[in-house]
């Protein structure tokens, strides 16, 4: 049976919660949380009246607009590499049922890798990630990983890395990026990377796999996280040159054709117009990068100060605390998993996170997910006030939240009795 997405489900029993009237701290899920970039909400009503259906890849305009973003990159690329997408969740789905094979997978990985590969009925093979970053496997585990699967009768075919990563806000050293890429090239893996969170890199580029095996790695990307533009769902694909990645993008556009037609003609204006790179789009990129940076600090020092181990933050705007040195403290408290971890948060300090068995770790891991980009403000106001300030952690509605959220983590992990969840809409 196919479960609703957790992350999906969380943003849902959020909701929930705050129309009962419960004050809640929204920590679970990985919306961008900051206001319409300028100049974007006028190309968008400029192109309303283009209600017709256009080519399965995507305008001409918008793919050239993508090969051009991605050649200013340094990654050479033309428009007939450029497939658009309503986000790059279909994207991701297409590729894997395109590709084919058993899925490679870090451990832990976004959520929704491994629920797509179970929809096309593929093994998942995972990989834990080392200790340095997330979003890579531990190259010597993935070579043995590997070998185990073929002698038990998988089929490796693909294996999805995210640099930076999804859940743990990191970003993979460029050394373990080339030799993953070197193993999959020995065992003749395709490779997808998903690099939605490239431009929200905290420190600089991304050591993209492209570098290392550039024949057989698919780079997927939008504009939901970058400009926040999760809503209005615009995601892109590069595929290789060569022979290879020529048949996969008639591949991918094929399945695209039977499953979304074309990405919506307004989006594809607004793709077009963002990703020729003009100066406000660089500038409230540029903002939001130091926004998601300085505010991903702030928590981070909170979780260090209550006992977590948590590398610290490189892109974007998640950490991914562990809270085994504190398990005996834990466990007199009724908590073992970190499913009872997150429950325990939002029961009874009204701070919603999720567990790291949603994204491939046992449950009996005491890890969560924390997105902090849903801090920043309740209204368009706030979150424009956020990425403009000098100190956004001052914020009197940011400050506050901070202080709940590492009393809260202190309550737990010192096993003194905290406050019930205040009530009120949040």
């Amino acid at each position: 049976m196919t479960t609703h997405s957790a992350t999906l489900a969380i943003d849902e029993a959020v909701q929930a919660h705050r129309e009962a009237g419960h004050d809640v701290l929204h920590l679970g899920f990985g919306e961008a949380g900051l206001p319409v970039a300028p100049g974007l909400a006028e190309v968008l009503a400029d192109a309303h009246l283009r209600n017709g259906y256009g080519p399965v890849a995507g305008s001409p305009q918008a793919r050239a607009a993508a090969a051009g973003w991605f050649t200013r990159r340094g990654l050479s690329t033309e428009p007939d590499q450029i497939v658009f997408a309503p986000g790059s969740k279909p994207l991701l789905f297409a590729l894997l049922a395109a590709i084919g094979g058993d899925v490679v997978l870090p451990c832990p990985s976004w959520v929704s890798y491994a629920a797509q590969a179970a929809l096309l009925d593929r093994r998942v093979i995972s990989v834990p990630v080392p200790a340095e970053a997330g979003g890579i496997p531990d190259p010597e585990l993935l070579e043995q990983a590997l070998r185990r699967a073929a002698a038990n009768g998988a089929r490796p075919g693909v294996l999805v890395l995210t640099v930076p990563d999804n859940p743990t806000g990191t970003v993979a050293p460029a050394e373990q990026v080339e030799a993953v890429c070197a193993i999959a090239d020995r065992h003749g893996l395709a490779v997808i990377s998903d690099e939605i969170y490239a431009e929200l890199s905290h420190r600089g580029t991304v050591p993209g796999p492209v570098r290392h095996l550039a024949e057989r790695t698919v780079v997927t990307t939008g504009l939901s996280k970058s400009l926040a533009l999760g809503g209005w769902r615009i995601g892109f694909a590069r595929t290789p040159e060569g022979c290879w990645g020529r048949r996969l993008h008639q591949e991918l556009t094929g399945v695209a054709s039977e499953i979304w037609s074309s990405l919506a003609a307004p989006m594809q204006a607004v793709a077009a117009h963002a990703l020729s790179d003009p100066p406000e789009i660089t500038a409230h990129i540029t903002a939001a990068r130091r926004l998601h940076a300085r505010i991903a600090t702030e928590v981070h020092t909170r979780l260090l100060a209550a006992g977590a181990r948590c590398r610290a933050p490189q892109a974007g705007f998640y950490l991914y605390p562990d809270f085994a040195p504190a398990r005996e403290v834990l466990r007199a408290r009724g908590i073992a998993t970190g499913g009872d971890l997150a429950t325990a948060l939002l029961d009874r300090h009204g701070i919603a996170t999720l567990p790291g068995s949603a994204f491939g770790e046992p449950d009996t891991a005491l890890t969560l997910r924390l997105a902090t980009s849903l801090l920043y403000g309740a209204t368009p106001r706030q979150r424009h006030r956020a990425l403009t300030a000098e100190e956004p952690q001052t914020l009197p509605w940011i400050a506050p939240a901070l202080t709940r959220l590492g009393a809260a983590l202190g309550e737990l992990t010192t096993g003194r009795s905290g406050p019930p969840p205040r009530r009120g809409r949040g």
